[in-house]
Protein backbone atom coordinates (compact mmCIF):
# COMPACT_ATOMS: atom_id res chain seq x y z
CA UNK A 1 0.00 0.00 0.00
CA UNK A 2 1.30 3.43 -0.72
CA UNK A 3 0.08 7.06 0.16
CA UNK A 4 0.16 9.60 -3.01
CA UNK A 5 1.23 13.25 -3.08
CA UNK A 6 -2.56 14.12 -3.70
CA UNK A 7 -3.68 12.00 -0.54
CA UNK A 8 -5.35 9.85 -2.40
CA UNK A 9 -5.07 5.92 -1.63
CA UNK A 10 -3.20 3.68 -4.26
CA UNK A 11 -3.59 -0.17 -4.13
CA UNK A 12 -1.28 -2.11 -5.79
CA UNK A 13 -2.26 -5.56 -6.60
CA UNK A 14 -0.22 -8.70 -7.44
CA UNK A 15 -1.45 -11.48 -9.54
CA UNK A 16 -0.81 -14.80 -7.66
CA UNK A 17 -2.36 -17.98 -8.75
CA UNK A 18 -3.26 -21.73 -6.94
CA UNK A 19 -2.43 -25.51 -8.16
CA UNK A 20 -2.88 -28.93 -6.56
CA UNK A 21 -0.91 -31.61 -7.93
CA UNK A 22 -0.97 -35.34 -7.14
CA UNK A 23 2.09 -36.84 -5.70
CA UNK A 24 2.49 -40.86 -5.54
CA UNK A 25 3.65 -42.34 -2.73
CA UNK A 26 7.67 -41.96 -2.41
CA UNK A 27 7.72 -39.56 -5.74
CA UNK A 28 9.06 -36.61 -6.03
CA UNK A 29 7.45 -32.91 -6.43
CA UNK A 30 5.64 -32.29 -9.16
CA UNK A 31 5.37 -29.04 -10.99
CA UNK A 32 2.21 -27.14 -10.56
CA UNK A 33 0.03 -25.85 -13.21
CA UNK A 34 0.10 -22.29 -12.66
CA UNK A 35 -3.02 -20.41 -13.77
CA UNK A 36 -4.21 -16.97 -14.73
CA UNK A 37 -6.02 -14.73 -11.52
CA UNK A 38 -9.01 -16.50 -9.76
CA UNK A 39 -8.89 -19.46 -11.61
CA UNK A 40 -9.42 -23.16 -10.53
CA UNK A 41 -6.69 -26.17 -10.75
CA UNK A 42 -8.92 -28.96 -9.90
CA UNK A 43 -6.72 -32.53 -9.00
CA UNK A 44 -8.00 -36.34 -8.19
CA UNK A 45 -5.96 -38.05 -5.81
CA UNK A 46 -6.20 -41.48 -4.98
CA UNK A 47 -7.35 -42.13 -0.97
CA UNK A 48 -3.96 -42.55 0.59
CA UNK A 49 -1.50 -41.10 -1.59
CA UNK A 50 0.37 -37.38 -1.43
CA UNK A 51 -1.17 -34.02 -2.92
CA UNK A 52 0.53 -31.01 -3.60
CA UNK A 53 -1.03 -27.35 -3.10
CA UNK A 54 0.99 -24.55 -4.21
CA UNK A 55 0.63 -21.17 -4.13
CA UNK A 56 1.83 -18.78 -6.45
CA UNK A 57 2.43 -14.96 -6.92
CA UNK A 58 3.89 -12.79 -9.61
CA UNK A 59 4.56 -9.26 -8.93
CA UNK A 60 4.29 -9.80 -5.51
CA UNK A 61 4.68 -6.34 -3.25
CA UNK A 62 5.39 -7.96 0.13
CA UNK A 63 1.56 -9.37 0.48
CA UNK A 64 0.99 -12.18 3.17
CA UNK A 65 0.10 -15.44 1.70
CA UNK A 66 -1.99 -18.08 3.11
CA UNK A 67 -3.75 -21.19 2.83
CA UNK A 68 -6.59 -22.35 3.98
CA UNK A 69 -8.67 -25.55 3.71
CA UNK A 70 -12.09 -26.22 3.08
CA UNK A 71 -13.50 -25.16 6.14
CA UNK A 72 -12.04 -21.82 6.04
CA UNK A 73 -9.45 -22.87 8.44
CA UNK A 74 -5.61 -21.28 7.95
CA UNK A 75 -3.65 -24.44 7.37
CA UNK A 76 -0.23 -21.91 6.78
CA UNK A 77 0.55 -18.81 7.51
CA UNK A 78 3.50 -17.36 5.58
CA UNK A 79 5.69 -20.19 6.75
CA UNK A 80 3.64 -21.01 9.96
CA UNK A 81 1.72 -23.76 10.06
CA UNK A 82 -1.25 -22.64 12.90
CA UNK A 83 -3.48 -26.00 11.60
CA UNK A 84 -2.57 -29.19 14.06
CA UNK A 85 -2.20 -31.65 11.20
CA UNK A 86 1.02 -32.63 10.68
CA UNK A 87 0.29 -33.96 7.42
CA UNK A 88 0.35 -30.83 5.83
CA UNK A 89 4.30 -29.81 5.57
CA UNK A 90 5.94 -27.05 3.98
CA UNK A 91 7.30 -27.71 0.53
CA UNK A 92 8.51 -24.27 -0.39
CA UNK A 93 8.23 -20.67 1.06
CA UNK A 94 9.34 -17.45 -0.54
CA UNK A 95 7.82 -13.97 -2.22
CA UNK A 96 6.54 -15.42 -4.83
CA UNK A 97 5.50 -19.14 -3.62
CA UNK A 98 3.42 -21.02 -0.95
CA UNK A 99 3.82 -24.88 -1.49
CA UNK A 100 2.44 -27.17 0.73
CA UNK A 101 2.46 -31.35 0.49
CA UNK A 102 -0.68 -33.10 2.05
CA UNK A 103 0.12 -36.84 3.10
CA UNK A 104 -2.34 -39.44 3.49
CA UNK A 105 -5.23 -37.90 1.46
CA UNK A 106 -8.25 -39.07 3.03
CA UNK A 107 -12.05 -38.89 2.09
CA UNK A 108 -12.19 -35.83 5.10
CA UNK A 109 -9.81 -33.68 2.99
CA UNK A 110 -11.94 -33.47 -0.07
CA UNK A 111 -12.90 -29.85 -0.99
CA UNK A 112 -12.26 -26.56 -2.45
CA UNK A 113 -8.99 -25.38 -0.84
CA UNK A 114 -8.31 -21.27 -0.78
CA UNK A 115 -5.18 -19.99 -1.81
CA UNK A 116 -5.50 -15.82 0.32
CA UNK A 117 -3.21 -12.71 -0.96
CA UNK A 118 -3.85 -10.12 2.11
CA UNK A 119 -4.30 -6.96 -0.06
CA UNK A 120 -6.71 -4.58 -0.06
CA UNK A 121 -9.40 -6.15 -1.36
CA UNK A 122 -7.61 -9.67 -0.54
CA UNK A 123 -7.69 -11.82 -3.42
CA UNK A 124 -8.58 -15.57 -3.64
CA UNK A 125 -7.56 -18.56 -5.97
CA UNK A 126 -9.33 -21.90 -5.73
CA UNK A 127 -8.69 -25.26 -6.08
CA UNK A 128 -11.08 -28.18 -5.86
CA UNK A 129 -9.29 -31.59 -4.48
CA UNK A 130 -11.33 -35.02 -5.64
CA UNK A 131 -10.40 -38.05 -3.11
CA UNK A 132 -10.61 -41.46 -5.83
CA UNK A 133 -11.33 -44.81 -3.67
CA UNK A 134 -10.36 -47.69 -6.35
CA UNK A 135 -12.96 -50.90 -5.28
CA UNK A 136 -12.02 -53.25 -3.27
CA UNK A 137 -11.24 -56.81 -5.13
CA UNK A 138 -14.51 -58.22 -7.06
CA UNK A 139 -16.81 -61.02 -6.50
CA UNK A 140 -17.55 -63.37 -8.92
CA UNK A 141 -20.07 -65.83 -8.22
CA UNK A 142 -21.81 -68.41 -9.94
CA UNK A 143 -25.79 -69.59 -9.97
CA UNK A 144 -24.71 -72.68 -9.59
CA UNK A 145 -20.52 -74.11 -10.55
CA UNK A 146 -21.65 -76.89 -13.23
CA UNK A 147 -24.05 -76.48 -15.55
CA UNK A 148 -25.14 -79.13 -18.68
CA UNK A 149 -24.74 -78.20 -22.22
CA UNK A 150 -27.35 -76.27 -23.77
CA UNK A 151 -28.84 -74.72 -20.39
CA UNK A 152 -28.56 -71.18 -19.00
CA UNK A 153 -26.08 -69.96 -16.27
CA UNK A 154 -26.30 -66.59 -14.85
CA UNK A 155 -22.84 -65.07 -13.21
CA UNK A 156 -22.87 -62.19 -10.46
CA UNK A 157 -19.90 -59.62 -10.06
CA UNK A 158 -19.49 -57.25 -7.33
CA UNK A 159 -17.07 -54.36 -6.57
CA UNK A 160 -17.47 -52.57 -3.73
CA UNK A 161 -16.50 -49.48 -1.88
CA UNK A 162 -15.29 -47.34 -4.34
CA UNK A 163 -15.81 -43.52 -5.48
CA UNK A 164 -16.87 -42.65 -7.60
CA UNK A 165 -18.51 -45.49 -9.05
CA UNK A 166 -16.99 -48.24 -10.70
CA UNK A 167 -17.64 -50.00 -14.28
CA UNK A 168 -17.92 -53.40 -15.19
CA UNK A 169 -17.48 -55.17 -18.23
CA UNK A 170 -17.85 -59.31 -18.95
CA UNK A 171 -15.41 -61.43 -21.43
CA UNK A 172 -15.97 -64.96 -22.14
CA UNK A 173 -12.90 -65.94 -23.65
CA UNK A 174 -12.51 -63.36 -26.55
CA UNK A 175 -16.13 -63.09 -26.65
CA UNK A 176 -17.75 -59.69 -24.91
CA UNK A 177 -20.72 -59.82 -23.13
CA UNK A 178 -23.66 -57.71 -21.90
CA UNK A 179 -24.65 -57.43 -18.41
CA UNK A 180 -27.43 -55.82 -16.72
CA UNK A 181 -25.60 -53.21 -14.08
CA UNK A 182 -27.11 -51.48 -10.27
CA UNK A 183 -25.58 -49.00 -8.56
CA UNK A 184 -25.64 -48.55 -5.13
CA UNK A 185 -24.69 -45.27 -3.23
CA UNK A 186 -23.61 -45.82 0.61
CA UNK A 187 -23.71 -43.30 3.69
CA UNK A 188 -19.95 -42.81 3.56
CA UNK A 189 -20.32 -41.51 -0.23
CA UNK A 190 -19.48 -44.50 -1.17
CA UNK A 191 -20.81 -46.99 -4.48
CA UNK A 192 -21.40 -50.51 -4.79
CA UNK A 193 -21.93 -52.23 -8.03
CA UNK A 194 -23.09 -55.25 -8.95
CA UNK A 195 -23.79 -56.82 -12.24
CA UNK A 196 -25.34 -59.91 -13.63
CA UNK A 197 -24.81 -61.82 -16.85
CA UNK A 198 -27.31 -64.66 -18.54
CA UNK A 199 -25.44 -67.10 -21.08
CA UNK A 200 -26.56 -70.62 -22.55
CA UNK A 201 -23.84 -72.62 -22.53
CA UNK A 202 -22.57 -75.60 -24.60
CA UNK A 203 -20.32 -78.46 -24.68
CA UNK A 204 -17.34 -76.20 -26.04
CA UNK A 205 -17.73 -73.79 -23.42
CA UNK A 206 -16.10 -76.16 -20.70
CA UNK A 207 -13.01 -74.98 -19.33
CA UNK A 208 -13.07 -71.48 -20.90
CA UNK A 209 -12.57 -68.44 -18.56
CA UNK A 210 -15.45 -65.67 -17.78
CA UNK A 211 -13.65 -62.44 -16.88
CA UNK A 212 -15.46 -59.81 -14.82
CA UNK A 213 -13.38 -56.48 -15.31
CA UNK A 214 -13.55 -53.53 -13.61
CA UNK A 215 -12.44 -49.78 -14.79
CA UNK A 216 -12.32 -47.47 -12.04
CA UNK A 217 -9.31 -44.14 -12.51
CA UNK A 218 -7.99 -44.89 -9.59
CA UNK A 219 -6.71 -48.43 -10.50
CA UNK A 220 -5.62 -50.47 -13.40
CA UNK A 221 -5.76 -54.35 -14.02
CA UNK A 222 -9.04 -55.04 -11.86
CA UNK A 223 -10.39 -58.50 -12.33
CA UNK A 224 -11.94 -61.45 -11.18
CA UNK A 225 -12.46 -64.83 -13.07
CA UNK A 226 -14.09 -68.02 -12.86
CA UNK A 227 -13.78 -71.23 -15.50
CA UNK A 228 -17.23 -72.71 -16.63
CA UNK A 229 -17.49 -76.46 -16.22
CA UNK A 230 -19.74 -77.81 -18.70
CA UNK A 231 -21.26 -81.51 -18.36
CA UNK A 232 -22.25 -82.64 -21.82
CA UNK A 233 -23.41 -86.40 -23.17
CA UNK A 234 -21.10 -88.81 -24.48
CA UNK A 235 -19.40 -88.52 -28.63
CA UNK A 236 -19.44 -91.87 -29.90
CA UNK A 237 -17.48 -93.51 -32.44
CA UNK A 238 -17.23 -97.26 -34.16
CA UNK A 239 -13.93 -97.97 -34.98
CA UNK A 240 -13.08 -101.58 -37.37
CA UNK A 241 -9.62 -103.15 -35.38
CA UNK A 242 -10.36 -106.13 -37.59
CA UNK A 243 -10.41 -106.68 -41.04
CA UNK A 244 -8.68 -103.89 -42.91
CA UNK A 245 -10.82 -104.48 -45.76
CA UNK A 246 -13.97 -106.79 -47.11
CA UNK A 247 -15.60 -108.67 -44.59
CA UNK A 248 -16.24 -112.31 -46.04
CA UNK A 249 -17.56 -115.54 -44.99
CA UNK A 250 -15.70 -117.22 -42.31
CA UNK A 251 -13.50 -113.73 -41.05
CA UNK A 252 -13.38 -112.66 -37.71
CA UNK A 253 -14.92 -109.09 -37.04
CA UNK A 254 -13.72 -106.68 -34.77
CA UNK A 255 -15.23 -103.44 -33.62
CA UNK A 256 -14.29 -101.50 -30.95
CA UNK A 257 -16.61 -98.30 -29.73
CA UNK A 258 -14.63 -94.97 -28.48
CA UNK A 259 -16.73 -93.12 -25.86
CA UNK A 260 -16.09 -89.45 -24.31
CA UNK A 261 -18.03 -87.33 -22.56
CA UNK A 262 -18.43 -85.06 -19.09
CA UNK A 263 -18.74 -87.04 -16.89
CA UNK A 264 -16.94 -89.99 -18.60
CA UNK A 265 -19.49 -92.68 -20.05
CA UNK A 266 -20.35 -94.87 -17.27
CA UNK A 267 -22.05 -97.70 -19.18
CA UNK A 268 -21.31 -98.69 -22.86
CA UNK A 269 -23.82 -101.37 -24.23
CA UNK A 270 -23.40 -103.19 -27.74
CA UNK A 271 -26.71 -104.44 -29.49
CA UNK A 272 -28.15 -105.37 -32.89
CA UNK A 273 -31.04 -102.82 -34.42
CA UNK A 274 -34.17 -105.14 -34.54
CA UNK A 275 -32.04 -108.63 -34.06
CA UNK A 276 -30.82 -110.12 -31.67
CA UNK A 277 -26.82 -110.15 -31.20
CA UNK A 278 -25.33 -113.52 -32.25
CA UNK A 279 -24.71 -116.02 -29.67
CA UNK A 280 -21.14 -116.28 -30.01
CA UNK A 281 -20.35 -112.48 -30.08
CA UNK A 282 -18.38 -111.58 -27.09
CA UNK A 283 -18.34 -108.07 -25.82
CA UNK A 284 -15.14 -107.36 -23.78
CA UNK A 285 -15.81 -103.98 -22.05
CA UNK A 286 -16.19 -101.74 -25.17
CA UNK A 287 -15.34 -103.71 -27.79
CA UNK A 288 -17.10 -106.60 -30.14
CA UNK A 289 -15.75 -109.55 -31.37
CA UNK A 290 -17.33 -111.93 -33.86
CA UNK A 291 -15.40 -114.71 -35.43
CA UNK A 292 -16.56 -117.16 -38.22
CA UNK A 293 -18.78 -114.45 -39.96
CA UNK A 294 -21.38 -115.77 -42.44
CA UNK A 295 -24.54 -113.69 -44.39
CA UNK A 296 -27.15 -114.38 -41.43
CA UNK A 297 -24.93 -111.77 -39.23
CA UNK A 298 -26.01 -108.98 -42.09
CA UNK A 299 -26.94 -106.09 -40.14
CA UNK A 300 -27.05 -102.94 -38.14
CA UNK A 301 -24.59 -103.11 -35.03
CA UNK A 302 -24.68 -100.23 -32.57
CA UNK A 303 -22.50 -99.02 -29.26
CA UNK A 304 -24.29 -96.96 -27.00
CA UNK A 305 -23.25 -94.97 -24.24
CA UNK A 306 -24.48 -93.02 -21.51
CA UNK A 307 -23.61 -90.63 -18.38
CA UNK A 308 -25.51 -88.35 -15.87
CA UNK A 309 -26.35 -86.13 -18.88
CA UNK A 310 -27.34 -88.29 -21.37
CA UNK A 311 -26.91 -90.84 -24.20
CA UNK A 312 -25.37 -90.78 -27.54
CA UNK A 313 -24.61 -94.09 -29.78
CA UNK A 314 -22.95 -94.65 -33.09
CA UNK A 315 -23.90 -97.30 -35.71
CA UNK A 316 -21.88 -100.21 -37.66
CA UNK A 317 -23.36 -101.82 -40.60
CA UNK A 318 -22.30 -105.01 -41.38
CA UNK A 319 -22.48 -106.40 -44.64
CA UNK A 320 -20.80 -110.04 -44.99
CA UNK A 321 -19.06 -111.02 -48.60
CA UNK A 322 -18.52 -114.32 -50.42
CA UNK A 323 -15.38 -116.03 -49.23
CA UNK A 324 -13.76 -115.53 -52.48
CA UNK A 325 -15.13 -112.46 -53.23
CA UNK A 326 -12.60 -109.57 -54.28
CA UNK A 327 -10.27 -112.58 -55.36
CA UNK A 328 -9.10 -112.24 -59.02
CA UNK A 329 -10.57 -108.63 -59.50
CA UNK A 330 -8.81 -106.62 -62.09
CA UNK A 331 -5.99 -104.35 -60.63
CA UNK A 332 -6.73 -100.87 -60.37
CA UNK A 333 -5.46 -98.97 -63.69
CA UNK A 334 -3.66 -96.35 -62.69
CA UNK A 335 -4.89 -93.26 -64.78
CA UNK A 336 -2.03 -91.31 -64.06
CA UNK A 337 0.82 -93.89 -65.85
CA UNK A 338 -1.91 -94.47 -68.65
CA UNK A 339 -2.20 -90.53 -69.08
CA UNK A 340 2.07 -90.20 -69.32
CA UNK A 341 2.46 -92.95 -71.81
CA UNK A 342 -0.45 -91.22 -73.77
CA UNK A 343 0.94 -87.81 -74.10
CA UNK A 344 4.75 -89.51 -74.37
CA UNK A 345 3.08 -91.16 -77.84
CA UNK A 346 1.53 -87.97 -79.04
CA UNK A 347 5.07 -85.94 -78.57
CA UNK A 348 7.04 -88.58 -80.39
CA UNK A 349 4.18 -87.94 -83.47
CA UNK A 350 4.16 -84.56 -82.92
CA UNK A 351 7.79 -84.57 -83.27
CA UNK A 352 8.18 -86.93 -86.43
CA UNK A 353 5.37 -84.51 -88.24
CA UNK A 354 7.42 -81.64 -88.11
CA UNK A 355 10.87 -83.36 -89.11
CA UNK A 356 8.82 -84.52 -91.83
CA UNK A 357 7.60 -81.34 -92.62
CA UNK A 358 10.90 -79.57 -92.98
CA UNK A 359 12.12 -82.28 -95.11
CA UNK A 360 9.55 -82.11 -97.61
CA UNK A 361 10.15 -78.28 -97.40
CA UNK A 362 13.71 -77.98 -98.45
CA UNK A 363 13.16 -80.71 -101.37
CA UNK A 364 10.65 -78.66 -102.84
CA UNK A 365 11.34 -77.06 -106.27
CA UNK A 366 10.38 -77.08 -110.12
CA UNK A 367 11.15 -79.93 -112.40
CA UNK A 368 12.29 -78.82 -116.40
CA UNK A 369 12.40 -81.62 -119.10
CA UNK A 370 12.76 -81.56 -122.85
CA UNK A 371 10.68 -84.09 -123.06
CA UNK A 372 8.00 -82.09 -125.47
CA UNK A 373 10.81 -80.42 -127.17
CA UNK A 374 9.45 -79.63 -130.86
CA UNK A 375 5.73 -79.79 -129.76
CA UNK A 376 5.99 -76.12 -130.06
CA UNK A 377 7.07 -75.87 -133.16
CA UNK A 378 4.55 -78.15 -134.88
CA UNK A 379 1.96 -76.90 -137.45
CA UNK A 380 -0.42 -79.20 -136.74
CA UNK A 381 -1.21 -81.60 -133.71
CA UNK A 382 -0.64 -85.25 -135.37
CA UNK A 383 3.24 -82.92 -136.17
CA UNK A 384 3.15 -82.13 -132.66
CA UNK A 385 2.54 -85.60 -130.89
CA UNK A 386 4.91 -87.21 -134.12
CA UNK A 387 7.69 -84.69 -132.56
CA UNK A 388 6.77 -84.80 -129.28
CA UNK A 389 7.09 -89.02 -129.42
CA UNK A 390 10.40 -88.37 -131.00
CA UNK A 391 11.25 -86.30 -127.69
CA UNK A 392 10.55 -89.42 -126.00
CA UNK A 393 13.77 -91.28 -127.74
CA UNK A 394 16.58 -88.86 -127.20
CA UNK A 395 16.74 -89.24 -123.68
CA UNK A 396 20.50 -87.57 -124.57
CA UNK A 397 19.17 -84.24 -124.49
CA UNK A 398 16.97 -84.32 -121.27
CA UNK A 399 18.08 -82.16 -118.43
CA UNK A 400 16.75 -81.58 -115.05
CA UNK A 401 16.95 -78.65 -112.94
CA UNK A 402 16.40 -78.21 -109.12
CA UNK A 403 15.91 -75.50 -107.11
Amino acid sequence: MAITGSGSLAVSLSVFVISAAFLPKGGSNTTPLEKNKNTTDNVSVIEGETATISCRVKNNDDSVIQLLNPNRQTIYFKDVRPLKDSRFQLVNFSDNELRVSLSNVSLSDEGRYVCQLYTDPPQEAYADITVLVPPGSPIIESREDVVSEGNETELTCTAMGSKPAASIRWMKGEEELTGETTVEETYDRMFTVTSRVKFSVTKEDDGVPVDCIIDHPAVKDLLAQRHLEVLYKPEVKIVVTYPEGLTREGDNLDLSCIADGKPHPHQINWLRVDEDVPPHAVVTGSDLYIENLNKSYNGTYRCVASNAVGEAYDDYILYVYDSRAGEGAPQKIDHAVIGGVVAVVMFAILCALIVLGRYFARHKGTYFTHEAKGADDAADADTAIINAEGGHNNTDEKKEYYI
